[in-house]
């Protein structure tokens, strides 16, 4: 996997004697491998959008039933001859270019380190080539390669007067006047990254597939990857370099062929786009990618407020049935019934039952104005 394009690499340094022309001839190969699959990538994300009124319909019909909505959807698919995933591959098949450029040009200048190190010194000493330890061992070349022989046991790696071998911090950290070349560098990776994310967000002005907040972030985020390019070598900062200015002629052919009539296919996915914008809001959706991904996660669900308003009924109804009415707040517990009124033992003994009536206030009253018997009382027989 590495070999050949570390290989390819070395070729164009033979032919060349320049590390920054094989660089830049590199870019160009991967382009040329990676833009039939952008090319596919952005006809199948224009073909989605361009149905995007007629999926927004079938979600909002199908709402609560995922699976006959999963099956319209299926059946929209088939009859405009449409692969939701094509629009996803080639991204995805991207990202093994990407991982093996960067492997290959950080290979170019290992030099052992660590637990590695004593183990090349001491095969270095042992091959009698002592003075070449701490220097560079270029990985996946041939030991008879331009490249592998340009670079083996050297300390750096010098081009137009900046050693490629160095991170820009690296280089600012050593000497902060010679140092701001790098820094430049980075600078203008940033800077092309920009006007790359700004070409892509010009073609969705006209009616834009996000909101605004993730169309920000879309554009502001690869200027934030350029900044972490300070730690990497300076000659992978020049391949991205080459890469993007690759990209962004990529991104004009892509504008002219996609969007150079009212009747392309970039234009009539801008006006579907509009279209199911325009319905969205007379909905009363929210636009972007994580809303119509939360809704696609409620999909198949009952609404939230009436499932609230039946948890409410059904509560009421258990409480009516089941539970007593609730006591207020601040009344004790114990209540003494008022001595005017009859207590409950009085009515049991009206009713028939056991125990003395409780006497009114006028009876106790009475009965101490009364004078006192003088009658003995009879004492109870011992047994």
């Amino acid at each position: 996997m590495f070999e050949i394009p570390a290989a390819m690499l070395s070729w164009f340094y033979g032919a060349t004697n320049s590390y920054i022309i094989a660089i830049a001839l590199m870019s160009v190969v991967v382009m040329a491998i990676t833009t039939p699959l952008t090319l596919k990538s952005t006809k199948g994300m224009l073909e989605m959008q361009k149905l995007s009124p007629e999926m927004r319909r079938l979600q909002n019909e199908y709402r609560n039933d995922k699976t006959k909505l999963n099956e319209e959807m299926m059946k929209l698919y088939q009859e405009h001859k449409v692969n939701p995933m094509s629009s996803c591959l080639p991204i995805f098949a991207q990202m093994p270019v990407f991982i093996v450029m960067f492997r290959i040009m950080q290979a170019l200048t290992y030099s052992p380190r660590g637990s590695a190190e004593p183990i090349a010194a001491a095969t270095f000493t042992a091959t009698g080539r002592a003075d070449e330890i701490g220097g560079f061992i270029p990985r996946f070349l041939s030991v008879d390669s331009p490249l592998f022989q340009s670079l083996y046991g050297k300390f750096t790696m010098p081009e137009l007067g900046l050693d490629l071998s160095l991170s820009p911090f690296r280089a600012i950290s050593d000497d902060p006047v010679k140092g701001l070349v790098y820094a430049l560098l980075v600078v203008a990776l940033g800077g092309l990254y920009f006007g790359q994310q700004r070409m892509v967000a010009a073609r969705a002005a006209v009616s834009p597939t996000m909101s605004p907040t993730q169309q920000k972030v879309m554009q502001y985020l690869p200027v934030v990857f350029a900044v972490f390019q300070i730690f990497f070598l300076t000659a992978l900062v020049i391949y991205y370099i080459f890469q993007t200015l690759l990209r962004i002629l990529q991104q004009y052919y892509i504008t002219k062929k996609f969007y150079g009539d009212d009747e392309s296919l970039g234009r009539q996915a801008q006006r579907a786009g509009e279209a199911a914008r325009e319905h969205a809001k007379e909905k009363g959706e929210t636009g972007g990618f994580l809303a119509q991904a939360k809704r696609d996660l409620t999909a198949g669900r009952p609404d939230k407020q009436a499932d609230d308003a039946q948890k409410n009924v059904g509560g009421a109804k258990k409480k009516d049935s089941t539970t007593p009415s609730a006591r207020p707040t601040g009344q004790s517990k114990r209540v003494t019934p008022p001595k005017s009124r009859p207590t409950d033992a009085s009515r049991n003994d009206a009713a028939g039952g056991k125990g003395r009536p409780t006497p009114t206030r006028k009876q106790a009253e009475a009965a101490k104005s009364r004078p006192k018997s003088n009658k003995p009382v009879a004492k109870k027989k011992k047994r």
